[in-house]
């Protein structure tokens, strides 16, 4: 590892942490919402054309990949997973209801920031630090 970056302090690793624990809640809440087919969920699937097995198909992804991004050692391919699956939300967002590609798009911010106040491995590929 570069000794230049040095690893994040308490206070960011606290802080990452709860920024990756809102993301991984905010995945496995929805992917729990589509798996159980709220009404919600139905309701706006149908309105959007797609087919009720969407919801459990993107309702299982979503777990899985808050679950890949949970573990440490796992969290880089999360963050990449998770970056596109929210991706792939802000476009279905623009074509479907354009204020609600705000929730995908923080929430991918998140992901990464997170990531970058906890883990050192992305501050030696993303070095933002001042030194």
């Amino acid at each position: 590892m570069n000794d230049s970056v040095a690893s994040p302090g308490k206070g960011a690793r606290v802080t990452g942490r709860i920024m990756s624990g809102f993301v991984i809640f905010a995945l496995v809440a929805s992917g729990i919402m589509k798996l159980m087919h709220t009404p919600q969920v139905v309701e706006g699937f149908a309105q959007q054309g797609w087919a009720p097995w969407a919801a459990t198909t993107l309702g299982i992804i979503e777990v899985l990949c808050a679950v890949i991004y949970a573990i440490p050692r796992f969290a880089v391919l999360g963050a990449i997973l998770v970056t596109g699956y929210f991706g792939g939300a802000v476009s279905v967002s623009l074509l479907f209801q354009p204020g609600a590609l705000v929730v995908p798009l923080i929430c991918g911010i998140l992901a990464w920031g997170g990531l970058y106040l906890r883990d050192p491995r992305i501050r030696v590929l993303i070095p933002c630090h001042r030194g």
